[in-house]
């Protein structure tokens, strides 16, 4: 087993970063406040290649894995310009599609994933299911030649700037008369689709909405490879999201820590620097070691999804998704400790990521519902819920 990285992808990542960083946190602070989105360094990455790394190269893409493109997310973030969108689009969408797309949708949608030309949200959380996929609400129904769909969607990222929308629905299955999973490309502008912004107490470039679904016809290419394979389609996409969830935490967490070395060292009180004491160095080290931890397992998540091992995916995206999440946390909260007062102030760029971390708790999965998981799963208890 190899624990580094191969050489492409450290170049990769230092590629990425150059980039991330001549644009830099300032930029996307300035972006989102006013509303607006990162659409200038989304288009450069994607003339550049970054955000397909791994749409396979027959469709113009680098070929590479979801391992790549999570290294990409990463380093975006480590530079503080988060792109939430990276998540969604290039990770849940076009894996997707790649995977179990039917030859005309891979040759519409992929090439265009591949330059970031297109964007495109998953709306899969509903309002009354939570985290019970089961009890989703969004139907599917044949009518002729068509289906039409119904239903209602929350917290849905990046709507407004989307193309289409891979919504999780659900067909009745015409041996056992029970609702199962499917997955449909819904074109945003398609009538009886409708969205409409969620106020959210965050700083993002990449807003929130809820999606409605009112007798949406679509064609029957809109279904997404075999109606019979929706349930191996939806976690084709979930394990992705996982890891590059993870990523995108990991990179807040690398972000918030090098600012609060780089204050550490500068800052000078008693006649040495703040981070000659023990108080801020250990919590400051503490949280390098829980993030090369956290690193290590979203690593081992894409290589278990890069060489098909789904089950394995399924478990180590879930651990890394959970510890991520939490050392993003602590390392916000300890950067702006070690800054004081600056830790809130604007251009320190800080106080803004308290709430935001948070989001790595609750999505795409809540902390709890891993513990569920791994808990059943990888110990053998009994289900809880």
């Amino acid at each position: 087993m190899n624990f580094t990285e191969p050489e492409e992808r450290v170049a990769l990542r230092a590629a990425v970063g150059d980039l991330a960083r001549k644009y830099g946190h300032e930029y996307y602070a300035k972006v989102a406040r006013s509303g607006g989105h990162t659409s200038q360094l989304w288009q450069e990455a994607g003339r550049l290649g970054y955000l397909g790394v791994s749409v396979p190269e027959e469709y113009g893409g680098g070929g590479g894995g979801i391992g790549d493109l999570a290294a990409v997310c990463e380093e975006f973030c480590a530079a503080g310009t988060p792109m939430l969108l990276m998540v969604v689009s290039p990770a849940i969408c076009a894996t997707v599609i790649a995977r179990f797309g039917t030859t005309e949708q891979k040759q519409r949608w992929l090439p265009r994933f591949a330059t970031g030309e297109v964007k495109m949200s998953f709306a899969i959380t509903e309002p009354d299911a939570g985290s019970n996929s089961h009890r989703l609400t969004t139907t599917a129904a044949r009518d002729g030649g068509d289906w039409i769909l119904n239903g209602r969607k929350v917290f849905i990222s990046g709507v407004d700037q989307a193309e289409a929308v891979l919504v999780v629905g659900r067909t009745t299955d015409a041996r056992t008369g029970r609702l199962k999973p499917a997955l449909f490309i819904v074109p945003t502008d398609a009538p009886g689709f409708s969205y409409r912004p969620i106020e959210m107490d965050l700083v993002s470039a990449d807003k929130q909405f809820g999606l409605f679904l009112d007798d949406v016809r679509l064609p029957a290419e809109a279904l997404v490879g075999a109606e019979d394979a929706a349930l191996a389609q939806l976690f084709a996409g979930l394990n992705p999201e996982r890891i590059m969830g993870a990523s995108f935490s990991l990179g807040i967490a690398r972000y918030a820590l090098d600012k609060a070395v780089d204050y550490a060292k500068q800052r000078s009180v008693w006649g040495v620097p703040i981070g000659a004491h023990q108080g801020l160095a250990h919590p400051l080290a503490q949280v390098k070691i829980e993030l090369e931890l956290a690193k290590l397992m979203t690593q081992k998540a894409a290589a278990c999804y890069d060489s098909g091992d789904d089950a394995g995916a399924g478990e180590a995206a879930n651990m890394a998704k959970y510890a991520a999440g939490e050392v993003a946390i602590r390392a916000v909260d300890q950067a702006v400790q070690v800054h004081g007062g600056n830790g809130l102030a604007t251009e320190y760029g800080l106080g803004a990521l308290l709430g935001a971390v948070r989001v790595g708790r609750i999505a795409p999965v809540s902390r709890e519902m891993v513990l569920n998981f791994v808990a059943q799963h990888t110990l053998g208890l009994p289900k809880s819920y």
